[in-house]
């Protein structure tokens, strides 16, 4: 039995700009044109206003560390070697404080800290058709972008 990866668009195609996003080295989320609700994850109506204006926007991958968590199982087969790894929820300021879930990726030893600013990057898995977010520490030239 072959298990396709979790990642990816989903079957009916609707999160496919956040996808291709990645694949170009941006962000996107929905966003509302009638109240300019930021929407995630991708929905075809705002739950703020009910309008069916819906648009794609680049943003910032800057956050927040909201929450975080460190597993030691392999829940996918492709975490196995990066056991233990920690997922965190970041909260991200320039799109009205969406949340989104993701790798942390720090060579330090360190654990994120709720509050603590982090920056998203954009993998390629090896052999893999979709790029990934991961996020990690700041280095300098982003440190600004988060006030």
């Amino acid at each position: 039995m072959t298990v396709a990866v979790p990642w990816g668009p989903a079957a009916d195609g609707h999160d496919r700009p956040y996808w291709d996003g990645l694949s170009t080295g941006e962000l996107m989320l929905q966003r509302c044109r009638t109240c300019d609700t930021w929407i995630w994850g991708p929905q075809v109506i705002c739950a703020t206003c009910h309008g069916f204006d819906l648009a794609w926007e680049q943003v910032d991958p800057v956050g927040i560390v909201f929450s975080w968590t460190r597993s030691w199982y392999p829940y996918i087969e492709e975490l196995g070697d990066k056991i233990p790894y920690i997922s965190v929820l970041v909260e991200l300021p320039h799109a009205g404080g969406r949340r989104l879930l993701g790798l942390f990726v720090d060579d330090g030893e360190d654990t994120p800290r709720i509050g603590e600013p982090v920056v998203g990057f954009f993998e390629q898995p090896e052999g893999e058709p979709w790029t990934l977010l991961r996020w990690h520490r700041p280095v300098a030239e982003h440190e600004g972008k988060l006030g």
